[in-house]
């Protein structure tokens, strides 16, 4: 079985900035380098026969190459609870309609279409009961801002869940029109 995902991986600079930004939370685990990303759709567990599908579908896609930017340091919380911290893109309308496109793939590939909301943003840390308080993270973040980047192409990754957290392994990149 393959846990799969499709996600924009943000160039160098980008990242080097989110990674500017860990720190100050004690509990927090933090992402690494090669966990920054921003997730267009999550697939998760698939035969190799269906991922082969996946694959070929995600191919098909075009969509033209598009400007966004981060765009401030939010938190998601279950129940009241904090339990990730993520950085928002922005413009969503172009980020909202490759996500459109990725989902649609997907359903040619036999995968039932995403239910959730996609609000475009990178996670850069999971807090867990125990974390300290985030408030600080959010007022030294400054706003969380930057220059637009490019986005050339999107991504299909592999999923592998360890002891130590998840290693993502590219599977494919798609380079956009």
């Amino acid at each position: 079985m393959h846990r799969l995902f499709v996600a924009i991986r943000p160039p160098r600079a980008i990242r080097e900035r989110l990674i500017g930004l860990m720190g100050g939370v004690s509990g927090a685990r933090w992402l690494s380098d090669d966990q920054i990303h921003l997730t267009l759709r999550f697939i998760g567990e698939v035969d190799r026969h269906l991922a082969s599908d996946v694959h070929a579908a995600l191919g098909s896609i075009h969509h033209p190459a598009f400007e966004i930017a981060l765009d401030g340091m939010h938190v998601f919380d279950r129940r009241g609870e904090p339990v990730t911290l993520w950085v928002g893109a922005t413009p969503h309308e172009s980020l909202r309609a490759l996500h459109k496109k990725v989902d649609q793939a997907c359903l040619l590939a036999g995968i039932a279409p995403d239910r959730r909301t996609f609000l475009p943003h990178i996670t850069i840390a999971r807090l867990g009961r125990g974390s300290g308080p985030i408030t600080s993270a959010l007022e030294n973040s400054g706003g969380v801002t930057s220059e637009r980047f490019t986005v050339r192409d999107f991504c299909l990754y592999e999923s592998d869940l360890t002891p130590d957290g998840p290693i993502y392994t590219l599977v494919e990149r798609y380079s956009l029109d």
